[in-house]
């Protein structure tokens, strides 16, 4: 009988993905049957007990959701401020989901849930340019050379270059609204990128990642994704990663 190799069987937990469950596995944080296990081919067998920082995991079957994010949340399972979570929304038996990436408090739209470790890990690692929608609105005009400054990349912090591709939808003299294409996953980046203009993000909405859209989806409201949508996804992740 064929067996699942340790660092597989840790990420199809949802704990991790396989790249952290191998440095897990270095660091000697794996037991498997009560011996700490080193080996990263190591083969776990049906009846094996695998243990990670002495706590017992087990592989779940991948769950995979789209949620429409509502203002007045913020993305975590927890808060030490008390306030409101993603998953004071969200039933008991999604709990055990995390979501792709993050949206500040204020703002809305699509998160990918999942226990699909890997996945996580492939949507979210900055080596991979997976690219993520917002619209966007201010309240102001933006000139032409704001426009270029933003798109040649600004300085958000120390060290820290972010870029946009901006697309004005509409604008008058008192707003304007732009779709915004990232390829980076920096903390509050749209909002600190026009913060360095002297501009401040009145909405921001998540419209789409990597090949998932919002389309579909009310307020508040969840579903789980497509056997194809997933396909088409993990193959759109493995051909940019190829690039």
């Amino acid at each position: 009988m064929s067996g699942i190799r340790l660092n597989k069987y840790i990420a199809s937990s949802g704990l991790c993905s396989r790249r952290k469950a191998d440095e897990l596995i270095q660091q000697g944080s794996v037991m498997v049957n009560g011996k700490i296990i080193k080996e990263l081919g190591f083969l776990v067998m049906p009846k094996d007990k695998v243990f990670v920082d002495k706590k017992l995991v087990h592989p779940a079957k991948h769950q995979y959701y789209r949620f429409y994010k509502p203002a007045g949340y913020i993305t975590t399972s927890d808060d030490e401020k008390g306030r409101k979570t993603i998953y004071d929304l969200l039933p008991e038996n999604l709990f055990g989901l995390k979501p792709v990436g993050r949206l500040d408090k204020d703002s809305t739209g699509l998160l990918i849930l999942t226990n699909d470790g890997d996945l996580i890990n492939a949507l979210t690692h900055p080596s991979i340019k997976v690219p993520k929608i917002y619209l966007v609105t201010v309240d102001s005009v933006l000139t032409r050379a704001e426009l270029s400054t933003l798109a040649n990349g600004v300085e958000i912090e120390p060290g820290k270059i972010a870029y946009a591709d901006i697309q004005v939808l509409e604008k008058d003299n008192k707003h304007t609204e732009m779709q915004i294409t990232l390829y980076q996953g920096m903390n509050r980046q749209i909002r600190k990128m026009f913060e360095h203009i002297g501009h401040e993000v009145k909405t921001l909405k998540r419209i789409q990642h990597a090949t998932l859209r919002l389309d579909g989806l009310k307020r508040g409201e969840f579903k789980p994704i497509k056997p194809v949508q997933i396909r088409e996804l993990k193959n759109f992740l493995n051909k940019i990663q190829n690039l």
